[in-house]
């Protein structure tokens, strides 16, 4: 009995802390996962899409953000002018073109690359 109570008044060793850099793995490494998740891939196609508003042209077909078809008639700054019928022309902002379409075949989305190519 009493090599019992000796081994339970024993101390206990101690735990050793983990350092600021180990406490912290955890949080660098969320941070990490989220930025190649989402900010990164977001952040690239922000650029296609400013590279593709930079690059419209009298004459191209687009299609806008709420789904209007139209011919670009005229370009300013910040604004684009569609001619979606006959005489009917309407004005938005250029951040509003949600990409290019192929006045042939219809098809939308046309890359930058398919673009150049012609």
């Amino acid at each position: 009995m009493l090599l019992l109570s000796i081994a339970w008044a024993a101390e206990a060793t101690p735990l050793k802390q983990p350092s600021l850099f180990e406490k912290m793995m955890p949080f660098v490494f969320i941070f990490l996962l989220l930025y190649f998740l989402f900010i990164r891939p977001a952040q690239k196609k922000q650029k296609k899409h400013q590279t593709l508003i930079d690059q419209l042209k009298k004459g191209d077909s687009v299609i806008t953000s709420s789904g209007i078809l139209g011919i670009i008639y005229g370009l300013t700054d910040n604004f684009v002018i569609l001619e979606v019928a006959d005489n009917t022309r309407i004005r938005i902002l250029r951040s509003q073109i949600s990409s290019l379409v192929e006045p042939e075949t219809g098809k939308l989305g046309l890359s930058l690359k398919e673009k150049n190519k012609k």
